[in-house]
């Protein structure tokens, strides 16, 4: 008589091809319902119902360190926003754009005498080439050419986005 063991290695096999003839397997979302930015890791994560189940390195403003204060300062904001606009024919290979500033954000500034800024987005790199350093946009999120075709086909408007330290 076989052993449970060498049973169980025959039966696995055919347990897998059942479950995938019958539609049991587990297949990757094919939408986000958020999105987290990990500053400090330089990652962006695409996640459906708490689950990442995409991850893609990022570049961020040339000054990444802290909330985008101002207009210039290279900042790539921190805090919760909306995916609010797409843009197919950007210069920088797609774009989403995030809905900074928010009420906050205009607030912090003009309490400073301060232009907030805008136009931060997530997109690919210049048509023109693939830039090198590591952190090189104005305050948006950079990412691939590729990474950010994937990304457009599994955000849609109205996204949330998280930016965190």
């Amino acid at each position: 008589m076989a052993k449970p063991a060498t049973r169980l290695k025959f039966l696995l096999p055919g347990a897998v091809l059942l479950m995938a003839i019958c539609g049991w397997a587990i297949a990757e979302p094919s939408k986000a319902t958020r999105i987290h930015v990990d500053k400090s890791e330089r990652i962006l994560k695409l996640i459906h119902e708490g689950e990442a189940f995409r991850t893609y390195p990022v570049a961020l403003g040339d000054s990444p360190q802290g909330h985008k204060l101002y207009e210039g300062d290279e900042r790539t904001p921190e805090g919760l926003y909306l995916i609010d606009g797409r843009n197919p024919n950007s210069h920088y290979h797609l774009s989403l754009s995030i809905s900074y500033p928010n009420s906050r954000d205009v607030a912090r500034a003009r309490s400073r005498g301060l232009d907030p800024g805008g136009q931060i987005m997530i997109h690919g790199t210049p048509e023109r080439g693939e830039r090198r350093r590591s952190d090189w946009t104005d305050g948006c999120i950079a990412v691939s050419n590729a990474a950010m075709e994937e990304i457009w086909q599994m955000v849609d408007e109205g996204t949330l986005i998280e930016i965190t330290p």
